[in-house]
């Protein structure tokens, strides 16, 4: 009888042994380091251009919003916003970025059955956390409003958001499972345009009969959902959900044990990333916290390309890591990290040189933020600098190391704004924001080289270097040659010169063979296009 049952139980290992086989038998073949360079940028092209539509919406959309609601409403608009960005994350319990980690994986591997038990996850733990947060927003936002933020009408305005958590949550989930395809286009199609499209579309609508900040409000709910449906159809044609849902293997302690860590990390980096508009708002006033929004919103455009080009590396690092190709690993982060720190250069300097014009444009009480813009641009700047260091450990699994990295970051961010918002305001939320940006980047560097022995740097780094002091030697000449007096016309005439002149410079430097291969296969289907329509 022994005997049998450790027979069967001998028998059951080896069929578990076979389908394992059967699964890597399956694998796609690792890619080489050429093809791989070329994955990441296309997909960061593709993911930059829908970040520039994005960032140029939000742009349109603060312009108009500033204008229609003012300062203060604008003010409690934004913390409304926050308020819904921090309970979404608190939903996700991290499986956005787990469904890009482990669709990955199993997609590269050819593990149907894998995938669909990981999104089956993802989906049915963030949809029922997110209904519950949704509701806890609901019952306590009377309680919220006046004794944090002391202003009742903030209220029923946070009431409101609180409809939009699930759609939040739920198109997050899917964004994770079409990145972990690698399919960034639909991502880009669904949350970078259609969404901020609608947003824009409806709030130019509504800006002809007035609008007030319920309306705004219910705009961003409205797009949102948009979105949520296009990623569904996305998902579907990529990988089909019209399956028996018992047809999936499951393993949500594995994938829990990856995600609640990174859950942990990435709501400490979303509450970081609001914490200094609660606190602008509650040390400081409301109107500090309008202005400081539209000079954040500002600073996010420098870090398009870095935001794009990980977003679109991201399944990348999982199946080069997969493979245990270190040498590939290697070459991969020195490339995207020279890439993300390139693309900064030339937009930290047009922003450190000419940040009370950009701010004017929003309107001339918004000026009073040049100084908070600057330091911002700074923090950007150390971040392309270090390269992709965080996300290396994000996608290689060590999430513990990611979740002690936040928590030191978050509590740096919050005893220095503590201490400096209340005597400085936005320009001492600015100084935390620089401060912590700085000593936790230069941390991950010297984690991933403890842990892989890489860096970041090689011999290429010099030349945006050179070329962004090139360009900024031009722009400071050309302004004293300039005879224009008018700050905004300066800006106007000096950015473009400066954009040139580093460009120009980067040429002369010498493009490095990975460069030269994507330009060629530019040029390449340039080429073919340009037959194919003469043809």
């Amino acid at each position: 009888m022994c005997f049998q049952r450790s027979r069967r139980r001998v028998t059951k290992r080896n069929d578990n042994m076979e389908n394992v086989e059967t699964v890597i038998s399956k694998a796609k073949p690792v890619a080489s380091f050429e093809q791989n360079i070329l994955l990441t940028a296309k997909g960061g092209s593709v993911m930059f251009v829908g970040k520039l539509f994005n960032q140029f919406s939000r742009l349109v959309i603060t312009l108009l919003l500033t204008r229609l609601l003012g300062p203060a409403q604008y003010g409690l608009y934004n913390i409304a916003l926050s308020a819904a960005a921090i309970a979404s994350h608190f939903a996700l319990v991290g499986l956005g970025t787990a469904l890009v980690r482990y669709v990955a994986l199993y997609a590269g591997r050819r593990d149907e059955q894998a995938v669909w038990g990981s999104i089956q996850i993802a989906v049915g733990i963030s949809t029922a956390l997110s209904a519950l947060i949704s509701a806890l927003l609901f019952a306590l936002s009377h309680v919220i409003a006046t004794e944090v933020f002391h202003d009742a009408t903030l209220a029923p305005v946070l009431q409101l958001i609180s409809f939009t958590i699930p759609l939040l949550s739920f198109s997050d989930v899917l964004a994770g499972a079409t990145r972990g395809f690698k399919r960034i286009e639909h991502m880009v199609i669904a949350q970078n345009i259609a969404q901020p499209l609608v947003r824009m579309l409806l709030l130019l609508a509504f800006s002809l009969v007035g609008l007030n900040i319920m309306q705004a409000v219910v705009i961003f709910g409205v797009a949102d959902f948009v979105a949520s449906l296009l990623l569904i159809y996305f998902l579907n044609s990529q990988f089909p959900l019209r399956r028996p849902l018992h047809a999936a293997r499951r393993a949500p302690r594995e994938m829990l044990s990856y995600s609640i860590p990174m859950w942990l990390a990435d709501t400490i980096a979303t509450f970081r990333g609001n914490i200094q508009t609660i606190l602008l708002g509650s040390l400081s006033s409301v109107f500090t916290v309008g202005v400081f929004a539209v000079a954040n919103q500002l600073n996010q455009f420098a870090d398009l390309v870095h935001h794009s080009v990980t977003t679109a590396v991201q399944p990348i690092i999982v199946q080069v890591h997969d493979s245990d190709n270190r040498e590939q690993l290697g070459r991969l982060y020195q490339t995207v990290s020279k890439w993300m720190f390139s693309f900064n250069v030339p937009i930290f300097l047009i922003v450190v040189m000419f940040p009370t014009p950009i701010l004017s444009i929003f309107g001339k009480d918004f000026t009073q933020g040049a100084t908070a813009l600057t330091l911002l641009s700074w923090a950007s700047l150390v971040n392309a600098g270090t390269g992709m260091c965080g996300l290396i450990l994000d996608m290689t699994g060590y999430t513990k190391l990611k979740l002690a990295n936040s928590v030191s970051q978050l509590a740096l961010i919050v005893i220095l704004s503590t201490l400096l918002i209340p005597t400085l305001g936005m320009v001492g939320a600015a100084v935390a924001a620089l401060a912590g940006q700085s000593v936790i980047n230069v941390l991950r560097v010297v984690e991933i080289y403890i842990i892989f022995r890489l860096l970041p740097y090689n011999a290429s780094f010099l030349k945006p270097i050179l070329a962004g002091v090139s360009a900024l030697l031009v722009t400071l000449i050309a302004g004293n040659w300039l005879p224009v007096s008018d700050g905004n016309l300066q800006a106007l005439a000096l950015i473009p010169l400066l954009a040139c002149a580093y460009v120009g410079a980067i040429l002369l430097f010498g493009l490095e063979p990975e460069d030269r291969a994507i330009l060629a296969r530019v040029r390449k289907r340039a080429t073919r296009k340009l037959s194919q329509n003469r043809a």
